[in-house]
């Protein structure tokens, strides 16, 4: 019964955007919807990770994710790109993000490895209509299941400093599902360079 309930719910989750409104005084019906649509976002990727249904990734292979780091070390650290490393698993924990990543979103290396990525990188409050979250959610989903790369549109997702105050980002994010020798897929590899960013 369980797994049916949360079945049931994953399959209304991804509600569709908000469609543009015509009044302003429409705007709080999109920013209800924002909302909503985030809090789904993050409830379900604690739940389920990227999984559309439960124990579609085997629970026996979560060391997986964090054994090899070798097999994508070698891969991020020696660009200049923004690269993270995400266990698709229930939480959707970060396993690491490179130099790059690192000082792009003003995040320390060792306080974001090991945290839940929408604890790290969560919206930025006072954008009520803030979509970072659940459209992140949303493209890492669906490179999981399709195991394709998934381009996301330019994204506005604002990130904290180190004083706590939200900084503007406009992304072009790319999400790609890596698999091991036998076809199971071991983490997701998120790459977002930044387009420019202005303190709110």
């Amino acid at each position: 019964m369980k797994n049916f309930l949360i079945g049931e719910f994953l399959g209304s989750l991804l509600l569709p955007a908000p469609r543009p409104v015509e009044k302003v005084r429409d705007s709080s019906i999109q920013s209800m919807m924002a909302e909503t649509r985030r809090e789904l976002a993050v409830f379900a990727s604690d739940m389920m990770g990227a999984q559309s249904f439960v124990g579609q990734f085997d629970p026996a292979h979560r060391e997986a994710a964090r054994i090899d780091r070798s097999s994508f070390r070698n891969a991020i650290e020696d660009t200049s790109d923004p690269f993270m490393v995400i266990d698709p698993r229930p939480g959707l924990h970060i396993i690491d993000i490179n130099d790059a990543y690192a000082a792009a979103t003003m995040t320390a290396r060792d306080k974001a490895a090991g945290d839940k990525l929408f604890d790290v990188f969560p919206d930025n409050p006072a954008d009520l209509e803030a979509d970072g979250v659940s459209n992140l959610y949303e493209s890492i989903q669906k490179a999981a299941q399709s195991g394709r790369p998934h381009v996301m549109a330019i994204q506005r997702y604002d990130v904290r400093d180190a004083d706590g105050s939200f900084v503007e980002k406009r992304w072009q994010p790319i999400n790609t599902p890596v698999f091991d020798e036998d076809g199971r897929l071991i983490y997701i590899l998120h790459q977002a360079n930044p387009l420019s960013n202005r303190r709110r």
